[in-house]
This record gives C-alpha cells, structure tokens and sequence, in this order.
C-alpha cells in the first residue's frame, strides 16, 4: 500500500509530458475539469474555449436574421455556401477547443489527429479562398469572385491534408500533439506550411506599397486583415525556427499563436468579409419592405 502511495506522488510531481499516461487521460474524463488540457492546463483551455464559445453563440444568435438575408434573391450562392462552410468550421473548431484533453491520451490520439485535420482544413480552406479572392483584385466583382476560388482552394487543401494525412497516419508524426516535440520532420513541416503562408501575405502588403496597388482591392479593412494574418504567421514561423532549433521559448511562442489563430481567426474574418455584406442586406430588404408597403398605399395618407 505505501508503495502505490509512493508511486502515486511520484506521478503528481513528473512533467506535463508525463500525463500522456492513460491512467492521466481516464483521470481527465472523469474530474469535473474534464475539458481542461493536462498538456498546457486551465489558462490555455480557457483562451481558446470562451471566445470560440461566444463566436458560435454569436452566429447562432444572429442565425435567423442571417438566413432571412441570405434567402433573399440578391443573394450569391457563393455567399451562401461560403455562411454555410463558416458555420461548419465554427463548430469543428469549438469542439477542437473543448476536446484539448484528448491530445493527451494515447487511446485518443487517433480521435484527435481526425479532428485536427478536419478542423485545420477547414480554417486553412477559409484562409485560402480569401488570398485567392485578394490577389484577383478589382479584375473579380465582389463576392462573386469566390466562386472561381473554390476550386483553386479546393486543390491547395486537398494537397495539404494529403501531405498531413501521410505524416501523421503513415509516419506516425505526432503533428498535432503539442506535448510531443517529435522530430525535426514535424517542425520542418509546419516551418514549411508558415513560410508559404507569411510570404503570401508579404506579396499581398507589397503590393499596397508597390505601383501594383491598385490591382487589390481597396477597402482598407482587407489591408488590415492581411497586416494581421502576416504578424501572426510571422511570430508563428518565428516559434517553429526556434523548437527547431532546440529553444524551449519557442514552443510557448508556437502556442501562443495557436490559441490566437484558434479563438481570433474566425471573428476576424466574419467581420472583414460578412458583417458588411450582411448590413447591405439589411438595406436592400428595408427599401424592398419600403417599396412594397408604398404600392399597397400604406404612405397615401402622408401626401394628403
């Protein structure tokens, strides 16, 4: 008895990789704190968890608004398909932000790199089809121009999920698992999946800087956007170099990204890219409601 006593604090007192264990992982599901990542702890599960949370409790809350909108004729299927992927993304990403404990148990790590690819891909086909619809500029009209993105964005994520699919489930790479540094093929992939992006999103900023700014579009908020997602995938490539590289300094920073990709991406997009385009909406259908009450005579007493 003193010796599973023993062992017991022993096993309180070891390193976060050690609750890889599956007594940890059964303990996880069980405590009322079950959703709380044993790799990272209370903190990182609660940033990425509350504003994804809020995000989806947003869209559900403006859902009946929004499809009214939507199913009016003006309405581009693209934006439909597109309200309807980002709603999919939303909720494949709220529950990676719940599901965070199972990246820690080894009986859940085939459950997770599921989940984590699919979830992934869904936010990397969003970032995607949104580069193709910049770098098409004033040559596309609006929303309209998504519709010859998808393809393109199609191939470019199915490519990527390829590639990952043949890491995780052929290597056995631990891709996906924070806790597991594993070797520098993982990090060589992520240095390399960060260096695409942080250099696409530097073309588009030359661009606004270079004579070649009048091909991208000229709402400010897109120039924003992409100063953002630069910054981001920056530091994030900044944090793979240094877990290369051996500093531990850089797996926080990595993290750190994570959870900022995890909880802002979505928010940010909607409101660059929806919000305005869900306020037009708003007008179109207030003058159509106008219009119709005039010609059924409801205003005639106002002329009298």
């Amino acid at each position: 008895m003193r010796a599973l006593l023993a062992e017991g604090a022993m096993a309180l007192a070891v390193a976060p990789e050690a609750n890889l264990s599956s007594g940890s992982a059964a303990g996880s599901l069980a405590g009322p704190l079950w959703w709380v990542s044993e790799c990272h702890g209370v903190w990182y599960s609660l940033a990425v968890m509350l504003p994804s949370l809020a995000f989806v409790g947003f869209l559900a809350w403006q859902a009946r608004r929004s499809f009214r909108r939507l199913s009016y004729g003006r309405s581009h299927v693209v934006v439909v398909a597109y309200y309807a992927l980002l709603w999919a993304v939303a909720v494949l990403n709220l529950l990676w932000c719940f599901l965070q404990a199972w990246q820690c148990m080894p009986d859940r790590a085939f459950s997770w790199n599921v989940l984590s690819l699919f979830t992934k891909s869904g936010m990397l086909f969003l970032e995607v089809s949104l580069i193709a619809f910049l770098l098409q500029g004033n040559d596309a009209s609006g929303f309209e121009s998504l519709a010859r993105t998808f393809v393109i964005s199609g191939a470019v994520v199915a490519a990527d999920v390829l590639l990952k699919t043949i890491y995780v489930f052929g290597f056995g790479v631990p891709l996906f698992i924070d806790a597991d540094q594993g070797t520098g093929g993982k990090w060589g992939l992520w240095i390399l999946h960060k260096l695409v992006l942080t250099g696409v999103y530097g073309l588009i900023v030359f661009m606004h800087h270079s004579r070649w700014r009048d091909r991208l579009p000229a709402k400010p908020a897109y120039y924003n956007y992409v100063c953002a997602m630069l910054l981001l995938n920056g530091l994030s490539l900044f944090g793979c170099f240094l877990v290369a590289s051996g500093a531990g300094f850089g797996l926080w920073l990595y993290n750190l990204t994570t959870v900022c990709y995890h909880s802002l991406y979505l928010p940010l997009l909607y409101v660059t890219f929806l919000a305005d385009f869900f306020q037009e909406e708003d007008m179109l259908l207030e003058n159509v409601y106008y219009s119709e009450m005039k010609d059924a005579g409801f205003f005639d007493a106002d002329w009298d």
